[in-house]
């Protein structure tokens, strides 16, 4: 049957696994392959906003209770850019952006007090064993509903919580033992910076600049980048491990994880255009009995 052909899923499910999988990569690799600069201007003015708001409030020209919701949104964005970083899309191995690719990656996670290579790592790890109740480091988001899913991400970053133990058995299973004590360095350091500014008379700065933004920007992130996308967290197989759903907030209000379903899999894809990637290979994925929200 010619991919370019009209189809409906009664037609599709006609269809052997082989056949699918070929009409399937062949709409995934339309929407692949160039430099999403989306991400890269996302980046790095999200960046320069945040950095801004600093001497925009210590100079008084900027009041705190505006910096503070502006700051909680910087945190909240930090994340998707890295993570296309974490995937190679911007740039892969071996190409001349490929400097590129790292720059986003290093130069923007340190706000979430985390290593580019740490969440590589662990996020990669993420993809090899969606929803493995012993190897997959997101397991823990896993929750009956939204509140307990939020309770759970507040959870996570107790010192003893699982999430962390998870996280610490990823790099010991991909022996990267080494980036433990850089991660324990981006903490101290942050704790370390935190006190300089309360020791200066900006503790409030401080907090509502950083530490609070934080917590409820992971929280965030926690929320609608593992729990939403991969409820109930119960499916395992490439097909079922995470689903399409209609978010209340809208696609831009969840940062794009209505759509997630696509990225798990083809992660080349870049974040901007798993919406286009989705609505076209759909027919496919209801044949292949993917869980699929009224979007």
């Amino acid at each position: 049957m010619n991919a370019q052909t009209q189809v409906t899923p009664t037609d599709l499910s006609q269809l052997s696994n082989a056949e699918l999988r070929r009409m399937e990569l062949k709409i995934a690799r339309k929407y692949s392959g160039d430099v999403p600069w989306i991400a890269v201007i996302w980046a790095f003015g999200n960046l320069a906003v945040w950095l801004s708001l600093w001497p925009l409030v210590f100079m008084d020209i900027l009041p705190l209770w505006v910096a503070f919701p502006i700051a909680t949104i910087n945190l909240a964005l930090v994340y998707l850019p890295t993570h296309e970083a974490q995937h190679d899309i911007i740039a892969r191995p071996g190409t001349k952006l490929r400097w590129l690719n790292e720059l986003v990656g290093h130069a923007t996670s340190w706000m979430l007090l985390f290593p580019f290579q740490v969440l590589r790592v662990t996020h990669l790890d993420h993809h090899r064993h969606t929803n493995d109740p012993e190897l997959d480091v997101d397991i823990t988001s896993s929750a009956k509903g939204p509140w307990q899913a939020i309770w759970n991400a507040i959870q996570g970053r107790q010192p003893k919580a699982k999430r962390n133990m998870d996280y610490l058995a990823s790099l010991a299973r991909n022996g990267r033992e080494d980036l433990i004590v850089l991660s324990l360095f981006y903490r101290v350091g942050f704790i370390a910076i935190l006190g300089a500014f309360a020791w200066n008379g900006f503790a409030l700065e401080a907090l509502l600049l950083w530490w609070l933004p934080y917590q409820i920007a992971i929280t965030y992130i926690v929320f609608f980048l593992s729990w939403a996308p991969h409820h109930p967290g119960s499916h395992q197989t490439r097909y079922t491990n995470t689903r399409s759903w209609k978010s209340a907030v809208g696609n831009i209000g969840s940062m794009g994880m209505q759509f997630h379903i696509v990225h798990h899999l083809h992660p080349y894809i870049p974040l901007h255009l798993t919406p286009a990637a989705y609505h076209e290979m759909r027919p496919i994925l209801e044949a292949r009995g993917c869980r699929l929200g009224d979007i």
